[in-house]
């Protein structure tokens, strides 16, 4: 990663502080350390903090974090996107026969992560994955670490009923929404 990328963080910001606390004096340190929590949802999708506490994260809770660190130190250049992309069993493997179920290709699936220099920074996961999401993006914004709770959801539904619309899909907003947690479920296994 490009030494632009790290910044020292400063003890005065209450986040920041709290990660030095813990050890993590860098940014880069704070990722790698972030990205080895496991996957997993927090008892509350739209508290960050959660991460600390429940030691996991998911693509939300964890960047969302990362970036309220960033913003407490002026780094700037960190962006924090809400993408929208082709969820298929090409890019997310093991939701295939889900998928063929409901005689779907692929669903359109929120993600969030970081950018920096228009270089994609995942930190969901801490094994690292052959497939990609950013090659079959449909929508990309910027957004603030406080909207990771119901705006992405009604950005994502919204964005589902569109697509519903345009590509004549069989299936209402509320099913797609069901097949969708049944290829998380799929994944959890």
């Amino acid at each position: 990663m490009a030494s632009s990328f790290n910044f020292s963080l400063k003890a005065s910001k209450p986040l920041s502080k709290l990660c030095l606390e813990k050890g993590y004096k860098d940014f880069d340190a704070l990722s790698n350390y972030v990205q080895s929590l496991p996957y997993g949802r927090n008892t509350d999708r739209s508290d960050y903090l959660l991460i600390l506490k429940e030691e996991k994260g998911t693509c939300s809770t964890k960047h969302a974090f990362l970036k309220q660190v960033a913003i407490e130190n002026d780094a700037l250049h960190i962006q924090f996107c809400l993408g929208l992309y082709k969820m298929s069993e090409n890019n997310t493997k093991g939701i295939g026969n889900v998928l063929s179920k409901y005689k779907l290709s692929y669903i359109p699936e929120a993600h969030t992560y970081l950018k920096f220099n228009e270089l994609i920074l995942d930190f969901t996961r801490a094994e690292v994955s052959h497939t990609s999401f950013y090659k079959d993006l449909l929508f990309e914004e910027q957004i603030l670490p406080e909207q990771i709770g119901n705006y992405k959801i009604n950005k994502h539904k919204s964005f589902l009923k569109s697509w519903i619309n345009s590509e004549n899909v069989p299936h209402s907003v509320e099913s797609i929404w069901k097949i969708r947690e049944a290829c998380i479920a799929q994944l959890s296994q």
